[in-house]
């Protein structure tokens, strides 16, 4: 067990769907961070108001403007952000709360709000209609481990994360009750809000949560507000039923720095197979060398010449 995390906040994730997390990353790993998020997406600062919500006070709405400032890793020169991700102490979140010994990280995004950009506000609803084809599991472990990190304080005027434990929206709505029309929508959102939890938190707090948890984006009300988030998906390795990103189609993005600064145990996470495994050959490595000059494949040469 990491010590980031104890045992009874994985007893949570997995009673209530969703767990915080507070000083999860260090100030050092914080500040490295967001001075990524400025290269990535500006140092901008958010507006003195909000826009305001157009909706019929049911809670908001989905829109693109939502997510304008949503990109998958990795970044030219972000190095902090890029792996961020992939930090030991998640891997180490995602093995415990799934119960497993290899995860797959099949989601990593940084994403960046600001005051005024957008109505962020959201109805509740489940993420598990864009991450599988089919159904989340009664067994929690079966699904997914969500983690949405802050890199910025994160107060109520900062877009936080609202949600209902699952012991509180069981007795209202079953998670496909997500999957209604507009009306039902409203009504699902009117039953569940009495029940909301925040999630703000400090700068380097996290929320772990699963696909089937009720949960919803707040609006940024704060002058001048910003909200840095990294949001990490983790499934069991091997589970097909469920993904998001095909990371082989973003090969234009700059693997090759992550490559050069991720260990073995990050790099499984991605899907590269482990040093020793059968895949590494003379070949094989001779093509990934070529393929990321700057990528110390000394482990894996290692592990072919004791398999000699």
């Amino acid at each position: 067990m990491s010590p980031r995390f104890t045992p009874e906040q994985i007893d949570a994730w997995r009673r209530d769907g969703g767990v915080l997390v507070e000083a999860f990353f260090t100030p050092e790993e914080v500040a490295a961070v967001q001075a990524d998020f400025g290269r990535v997406f500006g140092d901008a600062a958010g507006a003195d108001q909000p826009l305001v919500k157009t909706a019929d006070g049911q809670g908001g709405a989905f829109h693109a403007a939502q997510f304008r400032n949503l990109d998958s890793i990795p970044f030219d020169g972000c190095h902090a952000l890029n792996l961020i991700g992939l930090h030991p102490a998640l891997i180490a979140f995602a093995r415990a709360a799934l119960g497993v010994e290899e995860v797959y990280l099949y989601q990593c995004q940084a994403w960046a709000k600001y005051t005024g950009a957008a109505d962020y506000d959201q109805p509740f609803h489940c993420d598990y209609l864009n991450h599988t084809l089919v159904a989340p599991s009664e067994d929690t472990t079966r699904n997914t481990c969500t983690v949405m990190c802050y890199f910025s304080d994160v107060t109520e005027g900062h877009g936080p994360m609202h949600y209902v434990p699952r012991p509180l929206s069981e007795p209202i709505a079953p998670p496909e009750a997500t999957i209604g029309g507009p009306p039902e929508v409203a009504e699902l959102h009117r039953r569940l809000a009495p029940h909301a939890r925040s999630t703000a938190g400090p700068a380097g707090s996290i929320f772990p949560y699963s696909i089937d948890l009720y949960h919803r984006g707040t609006n940024l009300t704060a002058p001048g507000g910003v909200r840095y988030a990294v949001t990490a998906c983790f499934k069991r390795a091997g589970d097909d039923s469920i993904a998001f990103t095909a990371w082989p189609f973003h090969h234009m993005k700059p693997w090759g720095q992550l490559f050069a600064r991720a260990t073995a145990d990050q790099l499984a996470c991605l899907g590269v197979p482990r040093p020793g495994d059968p895949f590494w050959t003379e070949t094989t490595l001779a093509r990934a060398q070529r393929r990321y000059p700057d990528w110390d494949l000394a482990p894996y040469r290692a592990a072919l010449l004791a398999s000699a």
